[in-house]
């Protein structure tokens, strides 16, 4: 492994600013997909929630094989001439990637088994599209700089991109894909996943040209890629298995409540419109949080300020759960407050995944950061199944009953409330039992790790 050379500009802003754009690349089309595709296919296509809990759930187990697969490609082989590791993957993947999304929110006219393997076969090309553009790019962290405070810096960049995305982008649905009679306009989803297609494959360019690998992974000639190594590293890598547990949890909020949303303003509020009041809402609080994480980060450690506030976001979701709430502002402001958990989460995550992929080298002197991310990212895969498959499961269990200008019972909206609301309640109690009882890097034994880490790479000539 080779670092820099003085030739190669020192890692800054614009480092920074590309990966931004490089989160919201994949999150035009990722996020998209997670908080719509079930309303699309319930509402639009007239799909039986039980059988899109059976299709996300057969995704995923597809995912358990061409995840490690994917993710072990930049390990394997490299493309082009640039000598870079992980771009050249995004670069092949992206379009792949935009084009699923625009057939995730078209409206064919199929019906039918034609109907059902359509929509089977254009989520599993999202999936697989999707990894093969957010593996290598969250891998590329580790190649843009060994410094752990640039890697921080390239942490919360990325929470930058997804909150924009998730804040702007996606307030942005309701609005210009809902009726004045909250009915859905099929044909506007699909223009609005052109747009973003769009926007993912623009953003990813950027990406590519804005942040550099600087890192060079160089492996002596004749070597051959063993996996059967990583995944013993990967199992014997503690904090690795702990930050994979709370991501699952971490997921569920992400793609459940993003997926709820429609639900539980359309039918127990019956006010779509507050949907984005309610992301807009969070943009201001996220600029809040943002500059005081670095700070709480660098008193207290990353694992502290994780688990300080998932545990006030846990106590903010248990209200909503233990007391009914009709006034859909009261649970709004709610839902906002419940969020600081989350947010500092996805500000630390990919700080803490790297330190995972280091603690990898320096307990066990396994390097293949491609096919140790793969790992992790099919953890967040599980998160979204999980949340997919169970809220379409249990709107099925409530009652709820699919297709358009179709009144809900009672007790189906009762039970959409508690669906939803116990999901936030789920992820957090996931995210403290991940970071605090297994995740065992605290400040102290991470500053041990980095210090061990310069020393052997500067030994090596690094």
């Amino acid at each position: 492994m080779t670092t820099k050379s003085k030739s190669i500009r020192p890692f800054g802003v614009k480092d920074q600013v590309g990966y931004v754009f490089g989160d919201m690349a994949g999150s035009f089309v990722n996020l998209f997909v997670d908080a719509y595709f079930l309303t699309f296919c319930t509402y639009a296509l007239g799909i039986d929630a039980k059988w899109m809990a059976s299709l996300f759930l057969f995704a995923r187990l597809w995912d358990a094989v061409n995840d490690p697969i994917i993710g072990t490609f930049p390990d394997r082989w490299r493309l082009g001439k640039s000598g870079n590791k992980f771009t050249p993957w995004i670069k092949l993947f992206m379009i792949p990637l935009a084009l699923s999304g625009v057939l995730c929110f078209s409206n064919v006219p199929f019906t039918g088994v034609a109907l059902h393997a359509w929509v089977a076969f254009v989520y599993v090309l999202f999936g697989m599209s999707y990894t093969g553009t957010s593996m290598p790019f969250g891998a590329m962290a580790n190649a843009v700089s060994t410094d752990p405070v640039d890697r921080s810096k390239l942490s919360r960049a990325r929470s930058i991109g997804g909150g924009l995305v998730g804040a702007v982008a996606l307030s942005m649905v309701p609005v210009f894909c809902f009726d004045a009679n909250e009915n859905i306009i099929p044909e506007r989803f699909t223009l609005l996943a052109v747009i973003f297609g769009v926007c993912c494959i623009v953003s990813y360019l950027i990406l590519c040209n804005f942040t550099l690998e600087r890192v060079k992974d160089e492996k002596p000639a004749g070597e051959k890629f063993d996996y059967g190594k990583v995944i013993k590293a990967a199992l014997k890598n503690r904090p690795l298995i702990g930050v994979m547990v709370a991501t699952i949890g971490s997921m569920l909020t992400i793609t459940g409540s993003s997926q709820t949303y429609s639900y539980i303003y359309k039918e127990v509020y019956h006010n779509t419109d507050m949907i984005m009041v309610a992301t807009v809402a969070a943009m201001p609080f996220m600029f809040v949080v943002f500059p005081m994480i670095p700070k709480l980060v660098k008193k207290y450690g990353k694992r502290n300020v994780i688990l300080i506030t998932s545990a006030f976001s846990l106590v903010v979701s248990l209200l909503k759960v233990v007391f009914y709430v009709d006034n859909v502002v009261l649970f709004t402001a709610l839902n906002i407050a419940s969020m600081v958990g989350q947010t500092a989460f996805t500000m630390l995550i990919w700080a803490l995944v790297s330190d995972c992929l280091d603690y990898s080298e320096w307990k066990m002197g396994v390097r293949s950061d491609g096919s140790m991310y793969s790992l992790y990212t099919f953890s967040r895969k599980i998160g979204s199944t999980l949340a997919s498959t169970g809220i379409a499961f249990f709107l099925g269990v409530v009652g709820y009953v699919s297709g358009q200008n179709v009144v809900q019972t009672p007790e189906a909206v009762t039970g959409i409330y508690y669906v939803c609301n116990l999901i936030p309640v789920i992820c957090y109690a996931l995210q403290m039992i991940g970071v605090g009882l297994i995740f065992n890097l605290d400040k102290q034994k991470t500053d041990e790790m980095y210090a061990e880490m310069a020393k052997i790479r500067a030994a090596k000539g690094e």
